[in-house]
């Protein structure tokens, strides 16, 4: 089972978009998938249209008195299920703190749902906390959206240095541009530039685009309702992306 995370420090930069379509296309692929919405917003949840409501919440699944397995819900799309969001996930670290061993607690969530599936992914709050730690525990790999500006690289050069630094095997980064918007001279400049210098970023490049804004109206993976557009075909190069 591999298990990929949408995660930023900073929000409104692409990670549920990205969840969301990826998490689209690993089951259109034939990829037994499950999408887990962690961020309590439950916008993943909302394009889905599934009630982001948890039987017992955050607070049962942690301690294990309510069944991981018993909260999953089917989506329209084959082979594609989704863990909802709940608000209680607000007071997801607090409860985390509580465990032994916390941070790695996700994982062990995590670790008997591999007979079922062959890809998980997290949709992740912003920030730095608990639960983004245990995130970086469970994942094998981040997705880091980052927005085409030089204090974007900053953040993922500290995230870089944060993940160095985990006492157990760290994820693999993925970072790549988000909400390119072509037509601004800066936002152009900084994804020629960047890409040329650096090697530890993807070379796939999601625009900000109104198909994109249109998931939340639909209801719906881009792929879905606008399968030609420029979007999909980003989100299916970005998929393509990192199964090399």
């Amino acid at each position: 089972m591999r298990v990929l995370a949408t995660y930023n420090i900073k929000g409104g930069v692409g990670k549920t978009s990205t969840a969301v379509n990826l998490a689209y296309l690993s089951a259109r692929d034939g990829s037994r998938t499950l999408l887990w919405d962690l961020d309590p917003q439950g916008a993943a949840s909302f394009i889905f249209r599934i009630k982001p409501r948890v039987k017992g919440g955050g607070k049962g699944l942690v301690r294990r008195t309510s069944s991981l397995e018993d909260a999953i819900k089917g989506t329209d799309f084959d082979d594609l299920d989704l863990l909802p969001a709940d608000f209680s996930y607000r007071n997801l670290d607090l409860l985390l703190d509580a465990q032994r061993k916390p941070v790695r607690r996700l994982r062990q969530l995590l670790r008997p749902l591999a007979e079922d599936y062959d890809t998980v992914i997290l949709d992740c709050p912003p920030g730095i906390s608990l639960v983004s730690e245990s995130v970086m525990y469970a994942a094998d790999t981040l997705l880091i959206p980052l927005i085409p500006a030089r204090l974007s690289l900053r953040t993922f050069d500290q995230l870089t240095d944060f993940v160095k630094a985990l006492d157990d095997r760290p994820p693999s980064l993925a970072a790549f541009f988000s909400m390119v918007d072509r037509r601004k001279r800066l936002h152009r400049d900084v994804v020629t530039a960047l890409t040329a210098e650096r090697d530890d970023l993807l070379r796939t490049a999601i625009p900000n685009a109104t198909a994109i804004e249109q998931m939340a109206e639909q209801r719906a993976p881009v792929g879905v309702f606008a399968p030609r557009s420029v979007a999909a075909a980003c989100y299916e190069a970005l998929w393509a992306e990192l199964q090399t």
